[in-house]
This record gives structure tokens, sequence and C-alpha cells, in this order.
């Protein structure tokens, strides 16, 4: 009988674990919301606008999987997300030429993922804006 107690407060414990853990699990699902599974698209890279023709797009997944276009090539990383800091590791992109105007704002657009730290939307125009470490702006994004 006693075995069979502590039996049954064993499997009890390791379902208050498993609880808690899938508990913690969907709260850091929630990190990003409003971010993540949007395509959006760059309005302005560093204040020097953008291309028109050229979409630049960023989709961030809600595991941190990002990719887009940098305007010319297909491009992915990764973003770490926590409340409204975020990062982007190093992009990976294809190696097709273009314009070189095409050419420069890609670079610049994967230069400003590498040194965004944080992010705001504005809640009256759906726009994401990306920021340095030194609050200023990297770039501007709608949906």
């Amino acid at each position: 009988m006693n075995r069979i107690a502590i039996g049954s407060l064993i499997i009890g414990f390791v379902a208050v674990l498993v609880l808690l853990v899938l508990s913690f699990s969907a709260r850091s699902e929630e990190t990003g919301k409003g971010l993540t599974e949007i395509n959006w698209v760059a309005e302005d890279i560093n204040g020097r606008g953008v291309i028109d023709y050229a979409q630049t797009t960023l989709l961030i997944g809600p595991g941190g999987a990002a990719s887009g276009s940098g305007g010319c090539n297909r491009f992915a990383t990764t973003a770490t997300i926590a409340g409204e800091k975020i990062t982007f590791k190093p992009t990976a992109a294809t190696r097709m030429m273009c314009a070189p105007a095409v050419m420069d704002q890609e670079q610049k657009f994967f230069s400003a993922l590498e040194q965004t730290r944080s992010y705001t939307i504005e809640a009256e125009t759906g726009k994401l804006f990306f920021f340095d470490k030194d609050g200023k702006l990297t770039a501007r994004f709608a949906q």
C-alpha cells in the first residue's frame, strides 16, 4: 500500500511539472504577438527611404525563424524576441546580381537587421519600427 501511495505522489508531481512546462511554453509563444506571422514590407531603411519596385520584406515565424526578400535576394536569419527587445543573427542570402542601387539597399537592410535591438508597433497605423542600441530608427515597415 505504501508503494502505491508513493507511486501516486510521484506521478502527480510529474504531472504538475509537465503542466508548468506547458504553461511557460505557451507564454513564450505569446512573445512577439502582433510581430510574427505578418509579411512586413520595408518603407524606410536608416532614414533613406526605399526603392519602390524592390520589395524588401520580412516575415518572422513564431519560433524566431525569419526570412524574406532584400529586394534582390531571398534571405533567412533568426530573430530572438524578448518583450520589446529583438536581435537578428547575420543573414544568409542567395547570391543573385541586381542593379547596383538595389544591391546597395539590400546590404543596408541586412545591416539594419543586425543593428536592431528593439521594436515597437504603432497601434494607430499598424507600422513596425526597429531601433538600434541607441534608440535610433533602423527600419520602418508596413503590413
